[in-house]
């Protein structure tokens, strides 16, 4: 039984619904706002370079290729994948580096190394056999999982408490590791999907094993050759895609959407809308207030969000490759001299500090082509507070910018300010008012353990029954493995409820 199904918006979320239902048959429609698709993976391309705007970790890859067997096709006629090691490169405030890898051996070469205690290599592989447990449970089972009702999250209650979802991720991991570096090397990984590890529930350790299961990847191209992949396969089985196509209003009629009306005022008739846009800035925006009972204006603001972000895309016309300053990797993760109290500032004051901890990612140490020959390719990112706090950014973006590049050049790039030749920021503002992210979160739904699984916004939404969300604000949250598995879960409650239409 054939739908007709608008996708609002063409992030990874709402690209891979859109793959998934047009494999079915369905009659699809993808409305992105913007010029070109992408969500948070639009490219910026200026001046010879090519900077991928949001994800560059791709973990899980499967989920990628999924989507082409789904349709009878090759993933790898339609994009290369390349691995990465290490997968990261962490420096330290003194400047002493970790390499972080799925290679067991290595990572406890490297533990001992850093480390003074030495039962911290015995605790790590306590903590590894542990995430492999909250791995199997936390992703390969409740990742699946829809969580529509409250017995969906009673049944697993006993399966947390024995996992000790309870913990945050810098407690659990704190229970093995007694060297502080080395706890920070293995409780960042909740920033990359918009937590606070010291408040961020410990089912999130799974990242960890996912990584050492998986591995971590780039695609020849960077992340928008996925996006352009996942594009021309959608295209290729019927499916239309409208650029520069804002929508203003899902339409309504009883508790059933039946499509949306654009910004132009035309009216676009659906069977089932899938939203992949935020989720909290779609409720207050798209859905008129007497179509919502739950998420009123005053529950999503008592709602807890991610941080924001500040990226300064940049180019160089001289490469940077360990000759004259610190060596590289792919991806690296610069930590400050505090962390967890710049994460209290970040997350519970909603201040902007003085220091900061970055990732400063280097895409042309695996992928030259992403900038002119003899030319070099970064983006750096610092997480910030998102908009609920008293930060002015038409007055702060500047001097921000200025302490991040000036910090960059005295420590890992040196004479920068001389060979930078191309340059791009973005900064709260940026996902607010171009994104509809509310209060500029960068990630959404903060995710902690009471706005988890049934707890979150659900796929289906709550307020109309063919409304559904895919994306970081609904289950199972951030992060490219989250948002694809969260396309598969709404492809599944489609194909239930037209099942279900079917019969009656």
């Amino acid at each position: 039984m054939s739908q007709r199904i608008i996708v609002i918006g063409s992030g990874f979320g709402g690209l891979a619904a859109a793959v998934r239902l047009a494999a079915r048959g369905h009659r699809v429609t993808i409305l992105e706002k913007r010029d070109q698709p992408g969500g948070r993976a639009y490219v910026y391309r200026q001046d010879g370079f090519s900077f991928d705007g949001g994800p560059t970790v791709i973990t899980a890859p499967w989920l990628i290729t999924e989507l082409f067997e789904l349709a009878g096709k090759r993933a790898e006629d339609y994009l290369t994948l390349m691995p990465i090691t290490p997968f990261y490169r962490i420096f330290f405030a003194d400047g002493e580096h970790f390499d972080y890898s799925g290679d067991h051996a290595a990572m406890v070469a490297e533990i001992r190394r850093v480390s003074p205690y030495p039962d911290d290599v015995a605790g790590y592989e306590e903590f590894v056999r542990r995430s492999e447990r909250i791995f199997a449970k936390g992703f390969t089972e409740l990742s699946a999982t829809p969580f529509l009702s409250p017995w969906d999250m009673i049944k697993i209650v006993p399966d947390l408490a024995r996992l000790q979802s309870h913990r945050t991720v810098f407690g659990f991991v704190g229970r093995f590791i007694k060297d502080e570096r080395v706890r920070q090397v293995l409780t960042f990984h909740p920033l990359l999907v918009g937590g606070n590890p010291f408040q961020t529930t410990s089912i999130y350790t799974l990242i960890h094993y996912l990584e050492r299961h998986w591995g971590v990847w780039f695609a020849a191209g960077g992340t928008g050759a996925i996006v352009a992949a996942l594009l021309h396969l959608f295209e290729e089985l019927g499916g239309d895609i409208r650029l520069d196509t804002e929508v203003a209003e899902i339409l309504t009629e009883g508790r059933r959407a039946t499509g949306v009306r654009l910004a132009s005022g035309e009216v676009i008739t659906a069977d089932a809308v899938v939203c992949n846009a935020d989720v909290a800035g779609a409720y207050q925006r798209l859905l008129p207030a007497a179509s919502r009972k739950k998420y009123t204006d005053r529950r999503l603001a008592r709602m807890r969000y991610s941080m924001s972000l500040v990226v300064i895309y940049f180019g160089t016309d001289r490469l940077y490759r360990g000759t004259d300053g610190p060596a590289l990797a792919h991806h690296d993760i610069i930590l400050g001299p505090r962390y967890k109290e710049l994460l209290h500032e970040i997350f519970t004051e909603k201040t902007l500090a003085d220091d900061f901890s970055l990732y400063l990612h280097m895409p042309t140490l695996t992928d030259p082509s992403l900038a002119p020959p003899g030319h070099e390719a970064f983006y750096v990112l610092a997480p910030v507070p998102h908009l609920g706090g008293p930060t002015d950014w038409a007055t702060m973006a500047k001097p921000y910018r200025d302490r991040i590049m000036g910090f960059l050049e005295e420590h890992y790039l040196p004479d920068l300010s001389k060979h930078i030749v191309t340059e791009h920021m973005i900064d709260p503002r940026h996902f607010e008012g171009t994104l509809n992210s509310y209060l500029g979160s960068a990630f959404s739904v903060e995710p902690i353990l009471t706005q988890s699984a049934w707890f979150r916004p659900h796929n289906r939404s709550e307020e109309l029954p063919n409304l559904y969300f895919v994306g970081a604000g609904t289950h199972p949250g951030a992060g490219l493995p989250g948002v694809l598995s969260s396309a598969k879960i709404a492809d599944d409650l489609i194909a239930a409820d037209v099942s279900a239409m079917a019969k009656r």
